[in-house]
C-alpha cells in the first residue's frame, strides 16, 4: 500500500478517521499554521483568526475578512468604529 506524504500533525491521529480525512485535515493544517499572515494594512505579521473568515490584527487592530484558514490578497476590508 502506497503512503500519501505529508501528513505533518494529524499523524496524532493514528489509524483513526481513515486516509483521506486525514490528508484534508492535513492540508487545512498546512494552510492555517504554515506561514504567518501579513496585515493588509501595516504588513506586520501579527494577524489571528477572530473566527470563521473574520481576522484581526493586534498590532493595529484592524478587522478585516478573508477565506477561513488563510488570508488571500483579494481580502475584503470591514470597518468598525
Amino acid at each position: 500500500m502506497a503512503k500519501k506524504e505529508g501528513l505533518g500533525s494529524v499523524k496524532r491521529f493514528g489509524v483513526r478517521y481513515g486516509t483521506t480525512t486525514k490528508f484534508k485535515t492535513a492540508q487545512v493544517e498546512k494552510l492555517y499554521y504554515g506561514k504567518r499572515l501579513k496585515c493588509p494594512y501595516c504588513s506586520k505579521n501579527r494577524v489571528k483568526r477572530v473566527f470563521f473568515g473574520v481576522w484581526e490584527c493586534r498590532k493595529c487592530d484592524a478587522k478585516f475578512t478573508a477565506k477561513a484558514y488563510t488570508i488571500e490578497k483579494e481580502a475584503v476590508a470591514t470597518e468598525e468604529a
